[in-house]
C-alpha cells in the first residue's frame, strides 16, 4: 500500500526559515463531497489525527488563501505512520501528501509543543543520545515527607510482629517485588537490623550507588547515596539503623547518615576495599579489609587506625566478627600449597595477635561467612561448591559431617545467611537459583528459581517470616514471600 506521506527525517530546512507557498490540498473535492463531519468521525479512518496536525481557523483564515464563512477545525493530511486508500462517492485511488505538509511538519520542530504532546526528536539526534535506565520509583516523585516518614517511623506491616515472640522460620514461595535496581551486578543486600525499621533494605551495586528500599510494602527507593567513585563492594548497617558503614574499590571507607544522606566519617586506606565488619561492643570501631595483606581498624571518632593485622596473604575477602565481639575471622585468596595455614584464621581483636590459623585445610577460598544468630558456630561459604560449619569457639573446628552442598558458587562472591532463629540456611547460586537448608540435618528444604543470572546475596527478614530478599549479577532485586 502506498504511504500517506511523503515523510523526511532530515534536519534540512530552508535558508531563510519559510515555508513554500501552499498549494491548494486535495481533500477540499473530497470534503465537498463527503462533508467535514465525516472527516472528523474516528469509525472512517481510525483514531482522530494528533493535535500537532490540526488547528481551530477563524472566519477568513485559511492556510491556502480560501475564505470560510464560519470558524471549522482545518485538518492537515498528514497521518505519520499510516498508509491506506482515501475513498470518496467516485473513485478509490491512493493518496499523496502534498509537499507543503512535510515542511510543515519540518517547521513545527522548532515550535512549543502543544500541553501533552511530546515534541519531537529526530532520529539521528536519538541515536546520538544514549538513554537512561528507568528507576523503578523516582525519588523525584516521592514526597520528601513521605519518604522521611518511611526513613524514621514503623511500618504498617511490621507493626504486628513487634513486641511478639518470632515462631519458627519458613521457606518463601511466590516473588512479591521484582525491582531493576542498580545498573550493574549487586555485591550485597541487607534488612536493617533494627525491628522497629526492618522494611528498610540496604543494596550495594558495582554501579558506584548504594540505596535505601522499602522492601516491605510499596518497593520504593527512599534514597540514594553517591558519595564513591568507585564500586561500592561491600556496605552494612550500624547497630542502631541510623547509619550506613560502606566500602569501595576507591581505597575509601564511608559513614554515611541514613535519613540526610550526609558523609559523617571517610577514611582511606591504600587498597580496594573489599570487606567490612562493625565491631559489636563498640560501633564507632569497624573493620576494613581488600587488595591488601593487612585487615585496618578504624576509629570513626578520630578517623585514625586503632590496629592493624598483618598476615602473609593478598586480598581479604570477608571479616566476621565471632560472639562477644573479642575475636573475628578473616578469609583470604590464598590456595598454594600451605594455604590451610591462611585460608581462615582466627584473631584477637585487642592484641592482633593470630589465635589460630588451622582452621581449614582444604585448597578452596571462602568468599562469605555468616555467624549463627544462637549457638556458637558459623558457616563459610566454598568455592568447592558448599558451605563448612565451623565452631566458633577455639580451636575452630570443622564439622566434617555436616556439609551444605547442591548449589554452585564458580568464582562468584556468593553471600549466605541464616534465619533469625537459625533454623534455616540460605544461599545464593551462580545459577542464578536460591537454596535454603536445614541447619541442623544440612537437607535441602527448598530451592527457589529465584533470577536468570548469578544469585550474589540472600537475606531473610528479622521480624516477617518467610519474608526473603534476593539480588542477582544483572542489578535485579527481588522480594519473595
Amino acid at each position: 500500500m502506498t504511504s500517506l506521506v511523503a515523510y523526511d527525517d532530515s534536519d534540512q530546512e530552508d535558508d531563510d526559515g519559510a515555508l513554500p507557498p501552499l498549494a491548494k490540498c486535495p481533500m477540499d473535492d473530497i470534503r465537498q463531497s463527503q462533508g467535514n463531519q465525516k472527516w472528523l468521525d474516528s469509525n472512517f479512518y481510525g483514531p482522530l489525527l494528533p493535535s500537532p496536525h490540526y488547528k481551530q481557523l477563524e472566519i477568513g483564515q485559511c492556510g491556502d488563501g480560501r475564505t470560510v464563512s464560519e470558524p471549522h477545525r482545518e485538518i492537515y493530511p498528514l497521518p505519520l505512520g499510516l498508509s491506506g486508500i482515501v475513498e470518496n462517492s467516485s473513485s478509490s485511488k491512493p493518496y499523496s501528501a502534498p509537499q507543503y505538509c512535510v515542511n510543515l511538519t519540518t517547521a513545527k520542530r522548532h515550535q512549543a509543543a502543544p500541553p501533552g504532546v511530546s515534541p519531537y526528536i529526530p532520529k539521528r539526534q536519538r541515536l546520538a543520545t544514549p538513554g537512561k535506565r528507568e528507576e523503578p520509583t523516582s525519588l523525584e516523585t516521592t514526597d520528601k515527607s513521605t519518604v522521611s516518614r518511611l526513613l524514621t517511623e514503623v511500618s504498617e506491616r511490621v507493626r504486628p510482629y513487634l513486641g511478639t515472640r518470632p515462631g519458627r522460620a519458613a521457606v518463601p514461595r511466590c516473588m512479591q517485588l521484582s525491582l531493576q535496581a542498580h545498573q550493574a551486578p549487586i555485591n550485597v543486600i541487607q534488612w536493617c537490623p533494627v525491628p522497629q525499621l526492618s522494611h528498610l533494605l540496604l543494596s550495594a551495586s558495582m554501579d558506584k550507588t548504594v540505596k535505601i528500599w522499602d522492601g516491605a510494602e510499596s518497593g520504593q527507593c527512599l534514597q540514594v547515596y553517591s558519595s564513591h567513585s568507585g564500586a561500592v563492594r561491600d556496605a552494612c548497617w550500624s547497630p542502631c539503623g541510623r547509619r550506613l558503614l560502606t566500602g569501595s574499590f576507591d581505597n575509601t571507607a564511608m559513614v554515611t547518615d541514613v535519613e540526610t544522606g550526609q558523609q559523617i566519617v571517610k577514611v582511606g586506606n591504600q587498597f580496594k576495599v573489599m570487606c567490612l565488619a562493625v565491631q559489636p561492643d563498640d560501633p564507632e570501631v569497624f573493620l576494613c579489609g581488600g587488595y591488601s595483606s593487612e585487615v585496618k581498624a578504624w576509629d570513626a571518632r578520630t578517623c585514625k587506625v586503632e590496629r592493624v593485622y598483618r598476615a602473609r596473604i593478598q586480598q581479604t575477602l570477608a571479616i566476621l566478627f565471632l560472639t562477644g565481639g573479642r575475636e573475628f575471622v578473616t578469609s583470604s585468596d590464598s590456595v598454594s600449597r600451605d594455604s590451610a595455614e591462611r585460608t581462615l584464621i582466627a584473631w584477637d581483636f585487642q592484641t592482633t595477635a593470630k589465635v589460630s590459623n588451622q582452621i581449614y585445610h582444604e585448597r578452596y577460598t571462602c568468599p562469605s561467612l555468616a555467624l549463627h544468630p544462637q549457638q556458637d558456630s558459623f558457616v563459610a561459604q566454598s568455592n568447592g561448591n558448599y558451605m563448612a560449619l565451623f565452631s566458633s569457639q577455639r580451636p575452630y573446628r570443622m564439622n566434617k559431617r555436616r556439609r551444605y552442598d547442591g548449589h554452585k558458587v564458580e568464582g562468584y562472591a556468593v553471600r549466605c545467611g541464616f534465619s533469625p532463629d537459625g533454623s534455616i540456611l540460605a544461599t545464593g547460586s551462580s545459577t542464578g537459583s536460591v537454596h535454603f537448608y536445614d541447619q541442623q540435618s544440612a537437607r535441602t528444604l527448598h530451592t527457589l528459581l529465584a533470577h536468570q543470572q548469578a544469585c550474589m546475596c540472600v537475606c531473610l527478614h528479622p521480624v516477617l517470616p518467610a519474608v526473603v530478599a534476593t539480588c542477582d549479577w544483572g542489578g535485579e532485586l527481588r522480594i519473595w514471600q
